[in-house]
């Protein structure tokens, strides 16, 4: 029995696209939901970096190309990329924590759009992923990366968890998966 959906595939095969879609028919439906998606962050054609967007409607720097390739302080980098940890657990931190707070007798969903390598440099992050995962409070509708070079711990530990459904998307099925991901939705939350 699946609590929780995540969605699975190459970079830019249109997972977050997916779990926006998603998201507005179940808001349209009056399900509680809240969390946080990832956005590009384009300037003149080019990809500058990566936004934090909640539901809410706040919105934050996950990560942005760095200017200088001597990192001076301490920092966290993927490939070109910065990652500003301080505005990624601000923003999504407290939400994750209120999910699991949330003492509604139907099971709100929480969207985690992405839990890939930026997002993983905090570990307070991940904690709190595992948090909500074992909660029951929530279902968590979810986008991981495909195993790609060195396994990230927490991907693959939420890849082979019993209580996941995990959807492979792919620019064949991405226009049909929709109501499968949907329904596979609704079914965690009975």
């Amino acid at each position: 029995m699946s609590k929780h959906v995540f969605l699975t595939g190459p970079p830019g095969v249109g997972k977050t696209t997916l779990i926006q879609k998603v998201t507005q028919a179940l808001k349209s439906s009056g399900v509680p939901i809240d969390g946080f998606y990832t956005q590009e962050v384009r300037e003149g054609g080019r990809r500058t970096g990566f936004d934090v967007v909640t539901l809410s409607g706040n919105r934050g720097p996950l990560s942005r190309v760095s200017s200088d390739s001597s990192a001076s302080r301490h920092e966290y980098r993927v490939g070109q990329y910065v990652v500003d940890l301080v505005s990624f657990e601000q923003l999504v931190l407290p939400m994750l924590r209120n999910v699991n707070h949330g003492g509604d007798t139907e099971r709100r969903i929480c969207v985690i759009d992405e839990i890939g390598k930026m997002e993983l440099f905090s570990q307070a992050f991940i904690q709190a992923v595992r948090q909500t995962l074992a909660g029951s409070g929530a279902v968590v509708l979810g986008t991981i990366p495909i195993p790609k070079g060195k396994p990230l711990d927490l991907v693959e530990e939420i890849r082979s968890r019993k209580d996941v459904k995990v959807f492979n998307v792919s620019k064949e099925n991405r226009n049909s998966i929709l109501q499968d991901i949907l329904a596979a939705v609704e079914s965690c939350r009975k």
